[in-house]
């Protein structure tokens, strides 16, 4: 396919993108910090730069899989970035889960050099990256979406537009807001039942069966958490700066939200025993360390 599409950001999500749309005819290219990202990367078919202004100017479509909005702002708007060296024409989906308000001005900025921008941030983890199965939530001009949808559609099975720059971290922010508290809210259902007789697996078959089923009984519970994996690729420190947009967000629109608030500070006392690069499933053994612990 004669599109060149770049990557920034060769990690557990952005490789696997990367290596995904390589696998499948593009013409895919890739800048990280890390050598072993470049390493892993270049073993599954993507080219690989060491100069990331090199990689945005060749680029007809730039990925980004980055920590943080700053670090998406940096790339976009500081010197040596995609203002200073991006083509016009040059559509950049960034799949990070950054703020609204970070998306609405690197949009806007980035739309008087007519170079579109597209947030849409990803849901599916190192496995969805890997294997295209990802879903999304995007926030984005109708005819830039139009124009960046063979792309999108490589890299996900699931795409949901739900509206203009901004509107894909809103979603994805009270998404990973849901997800939170359901890990809490499942676990203690767990224990509750366990202490009460009921085996946890099958009282988890039982919630999936009923109105209580949710991502978090589906596939957390019998992926990373029953079996004491805990290897999901996405990690305690990460889920805690998205509790924490979204407390960001309710207190920027000045809202009550009770729950959410409980769930946030749960989330940000989880720091005394789970370290950043704990697994995030791993906060449900604050509810029991019996039950969910290792055992170790």
């Amino acid at each position: 396919m004669s599109v060149k599409i770049g990557v920034i950001g060769l990690g557990n999500m952005g490789g696997g993108m990367a290596a995904t749309l390589a696998s499948k005819g593009f013409d895919v290219s890739g800048f990280d910090l890390s050598e072993v990202a470049l390493a892993q990367a270049k073993s599954k078919g993507v080219k690989t730069v060491t100069v990331r202004n090199q990689l945005i100017k060749q680029s007809d479509v730039l990925i980004l899989s980055l920590p943080k909005a700053e670090h998406v702002e940096a790339v976009c708007l500081d010197k040596g970035g995609i203002t200073e060296f991006g083509s016009e024409g040059l559509i950049v989906i960034d799949t990070t889960t950054s703020t609204p308000e970070t998306s609405r001005k690197i949009a806007s900025a980035l739309r008087k050099l007519d170079i579109a921008f597209i947030d849409a941030p990803v849901s599916g983890g190192p496995k969805g990256a890997a294997t295209g199965t990802m879903s999304m939530v995007i926030g984005a001009e109708v005819d830039d979406l139009a124009r960046a949808m063979p792309v999108l559609e490589a890299m996900s099975t699931t795409r949901v537009h739900v509206g203009r720059s901004g509107a894909g971290n809103v979603a994805k922010i009270a998404n990973n807001m849901l997800a939170a508290c359901h890990l809490i809210s499942t676990a203690e259902a767990i224990a509750m039942a366990a202490k009460a007789g009921v085996a946890p697996e099958k009282l988890v078959e039982g919630l999936n069966a009923g109105s209580g089923r949710s991502a978090a009984s589906q596939v957390m519970f019998p992926t990373w958490v029953l079996n004491k994996a805990y290897d999901s690729g996405f990690t305690m420190g990460l889920m805690r700066k998205d509790v924490g947009l979204a407390s960001e967000l309710a207190d920027g629109l000045d809202l009550d939200l009770p729950l959410s608030h409980l769930v946030a500070l749960l989330w940000k006392a989880s720091s005394a025993t789970l370290a950043d690069n704990e697994d995030f499933c791993a906060i449900v053994q604050r509810t029991d360390t019996e039950l969910f612990g290792r055992g170790e």
